[in-house]
């Protein structure tokens, strides 16, 4: 025990850990779950109590998109109304959650991949964990996970797992078996979104974080398949707005989080009137989100607001429509003395694709769009969830456009 919670690490067999976890949010402890790495830091962030009254809960790490680590409380009760309220959103598609068979191929300590449990638990159905390394092998996965015959298979991926699988014909088949495939966790470019609409594959992009509890919107594979980008409507049990200044998605919702722990405080999540602030800058409609970009990742560039991911977008559009190849992109912004900020492009090209020619591209782009410089990173790879930890990789660029400087 640690403080007022039981601290455990995530690391090894799922089945096993998630029957812990059952054991001691039955005797309505708090579980808080990382990795090995980050026991440590957990553990200093834990306060010696926490209030009182919230039942079962789980402390699970946050933050990763936006390059600052916290640490979230969920109540169970939270996490299980989020699950009602997918189960139901479910039955509007016809498909019964009791009959369903759910896969997961995500670490448990994160979100994405607790959730599988405690739908599976309050719906009745079955769950399947899937190895990481299973899923960087879809020839072995599809011979070791065989959909079931008698109910609906239903996925829930990141981006970077779903390129692996449809890359693979083997693992593109096994795709294709899924009555359902939520995606989440990143953005879903235009070229793999199209890629799977060409093959049919049943996606359901999908919107949440941890403080929610996990998706509050979904659009419906049928609506995925017909063109429709973004992600969908809100779900039963929550609402989505935007604030009139900043444009931020703000989100109320039942499975909203209790607050954070954090060097050994308490801190009670910040919500006006009921509605928690994302961070994300977004776009609402009558056919639902549009996720615009992280607040907190754009950049002042010579006065005009710019927004990294949306560029990339571009970008890779641009390459994809000029037959330049690419394997990776990320822009991130550094000090400049004559625009404040500007867009430095870390790359990891394509085999026979010199970066002069993605530098050519961008010509195309506003000025205030445009990288100030090009970098050849070998190495450059979103995390295992497919997010980016963009101020590793801005400290990344930096030091590399110092050394640069140095040597001329």
């Amino acid at each position: 025990m640690t403080g007022s919670a039981q601290l455990l690490c995530s690391d090894g067999d799922p089945a096993l850990l998630a029957q812990q976890l059952d054991a001691h949010w039955a005797s309505g402890q708090t579980v808080a779950m990382a990795t090995g790495l980050e026991h440590a830091t957990l553990r200093a962030a834990l306060p010696l109590e926490l209030p009182k009254g919230l039942g079962p809960a789980v402390v699970l790490g946050t933050g990763g998109s936006s390059g600052r680590r916290r640490w979230c409380l969920q109540p169970l009760a939270h996490l299980e109304g989020a699950a009602a309220a997918a189960g139901q959103w479910l039955l509007a598609l016809g498909l019964d959650p009791a009959g369903v068979e759910l896969f997961n191929p995500l670490p448990i300590h994160h979100i994405s991949g607790l959730m599988p449990l405690v739908r599976a638990r309050r719906w009745g159905a079955p769950l399947r964990w899937l190895s990481p390394a299973s899923m960087r092998d879809p020839a072995r996965l599809a011979v070791e996970q065989p959909l079931p015959a008698g109910r609906r298979a239903v996925l829930a991926v990141v981006p970077i797992q779903l390129q692996r699988l449809i890359d693979h014909p083997a693992g593109l088949v096994w795709l294709r078996g899924f009555a359902l495939i939520w995606v989440g966790g990143a953005g879903l470019t235009p070229a793999l979104a199209e890629h799977c609409r060409r093959e049919g594959l049943r996606l359901s992009p999908c919107y949440g974080s941890t403080e929610t509890g996990a998706m509050v919107c979904a659009l419906p594979p049928e609506r995925f398949l017909a063109g429709v980008g973004g992600c969908g409507l809100a779900l039963p049990h929550a609402a989505l707005q935007l604030e009139p200044q900043s444009g931020a998605l703000q989100i109320r919702a039942c499975s909203l989080a209790a607050g954070f722990v954090e060097d050994g405080l308490w801190c009670p999540l910040s919500v006006d009137d009921g509605w928690w602030s994302s961070g994300d800058r977004a776009a609402l409609s009558l056919g639902g989100l549009q996720v615009l970009g992280r607040l907190d990742g754009a950049i002042n560039s010579g006065g005009e607001t710019v927004f990294p991911e949306q560029v990339e977008q571009r970008l890779r559009q641009l390459a994809r429509t000029e037959g330049v190849p690419l394997e990776d992109l990320l822009l991130v912004g550094c000090t400049d003395t004559l625009w404040g900020e500007r867009l430095v492009a870390l790359v990891r090209p394509g085999e026979g694709a010199p970066i002069d020619r993605l530098a050519a591209l961008a010509r195309r782009l506003p000025p205030s769009q445009r990288p100030q410089a090009w970098l050849s990173c070998p190495g450059l790879a979103p995390t295992a969830l497919g997010k980016w930890d963009r101020s590793r990789w801005r400290a990344w660029a930096e030091s590399s456009l110092e050394g640069q400087n140095r040597s001329v």
